[in-house]
């Protein structure tokens, strides 16, 4: 397949004022990017007539798929409000593929998302990162799982105070993941012990201990082969979060860090990366009181990598655009605010293999857009992910 006669945004790169890509629809994968030569093309594909082409969108913090749209209890299954710590929990368990804002979400250009376990829990399991198309979450996986989510402020405490249990205060829910964290890592410690007293051969190994699902699941997050994902709104909450990463050598993102654009700098000096979002919402509860979409641009100036989030169902996923656009008119730089919905959010989340640039060799999710895509008035003329046209109307 062949899209030619366009600006080709690339992102990891200068865009390309009259450009071409290619890719290979059995693959999935883009093959050739390029400027347009002087005598044109020579095999047919399509023309799009000074359209732009850019990366499929990403949204590195949603719950699609697991809170379905139009239901209450019976299509609520992102938090398991029985037991605050749950890191054995899987997302793709849950999601439910045919739910129709899967569809919403290909129709504004978004072609992969991270999905992930609510913030009742102050650990509340795996998110993965999934494409927006098909019927089928095992061929849906980008990565899973693509970190552990951990969950401090409001959200733990409140649903806990409800039960008369801890966590009832920051404190304790703290101490419930550092409790769970010494545990996995004492776990890990004597499976080793055994491992290798095993490979000593002198007769006198030492048994493996008991197999615990929680420590299981935490291993990876340990070993820093995935990343944690803290759920934090005030600024002291992602003090908290990266006091943490640090005692355990956690490799470390702030989602949401409503409060992040008053500590920018220091954000900047320990190395952390946001997630930034929702901001097209109410502020519902007392941690959202400093809520600003002006937040994703002050933290992109001041040198802190940042992706723009909606939380869906928060915000519509699909709305994802819109809220890189208010970003802009609050102060981002648009070039930043693209980045922030296409190749930052692959590199924050560790999937930059995969997506978030148009490069050969990575999947072939492109969107055509006349015009800014950030527009209010915006929407797609043509969407591909892995070289599948996707939106019934947009494939000719």
């Amino acid at each position: 397949m062949l899209l030619y006669n366009a600006t080709v945004y690339c992102m990891d790169r200068p865009a390309i004022a009259r450009g071409f890509v290619r890719f290979d629809e059995v693959s999935g994968k883009i093959t050739e990017v390029g400027e347009m030569p002087a005598q044109g093309l020579a095999e047919e594909g399509i023309d799009l007539q000074g359209a732009g082409i850019y990366p499929g969108f990403i949204d590195a913090h949603t719950h699609l798929g697991l809170w379905e749209d139009g239901l209450n209890f019976e299509g609520d299954d992102g938090n398991e409000e029985t037991d605050p710590i749950t890191p054995h929990l899987r997302a793709i368990d849950a999601v439910n593929p045919r739910d129709r804002c899967f569809a919403e979400a290909r129709e504004a250009g978004i072609t992969t998302v991270l999905t992930t376990p609510g913030s009742a829990n102050p650990i509340g399991g795996q998110i993965a990162a999934i494409k927006t198309a098909g019927g089928r979450i095992d061929g849906m996986i980008v990565k899973a799982p693509a970190a552990m989510k951990m969950a401090l402020g409001e959200n733990p405490k409140t649903v806990y105070n409800g039960k008369s249990q801890a966590p009832m205060t920051r404190m304790a829910t703290a101490a419930l993941i550092r409790e769970q964290l010494f545990k996995a890592k004492a776990y890990a410690e004597a499976l080793q012990r055994a491992e290798e007293s095993e490979q000593e051969d002198d007769g006198d190994a030492l048994d493996k201990p008991e197999f615990d699902m929680k420590c299981e699941a935490l291993l990876p997050v340990l070993r820093r082969e995935i990343q944690v994902h803290f759920h934090a709104h005030r600024a002291d909450d992602m003090f908290t979060a990266i006091r943490l990463a640090k005692e355990f050598h956690l490799d470390y993102v702030l989602v949401h860090g409503t409060e992040g654009h008053q500590i920018a700098q220091e954000l900047r000096e320990e190395g952390a990366r946001v997630l930034s979002g929702p901001f097209l919402a109410d502020r519902s509860k007392p941690e959202l009181r400093e809520q600003t979409p002006a937040s994703p641009g002050i933290l992109s100036a001041a040198g802190v990598p940042v992706a723009i989030v909606t939380d869906h169902p928060v915000i519509p996923v699909q709305y994802l655009p819109l809220c890189a656009g208010l970003a802009v008119r609050e102060g981002m730089a648009e070039e930043a605010a693209l980045r922030a919905i296409t190749l930052a959010p692959a590199e924050i989340c560790g999937i930059q293999d995969r997506v978030g640039s148009i490069t050969p060799g990575k999947d072939a999710d492109l969107v055509v857009f006349r015009g800014s895509p950030l527009a209010l008035s915006a929407k797609p003329e043509r969407v591909f992910i892995q070289g599948k046209p996707v939106v019934k109307g947009q494939e000719g």
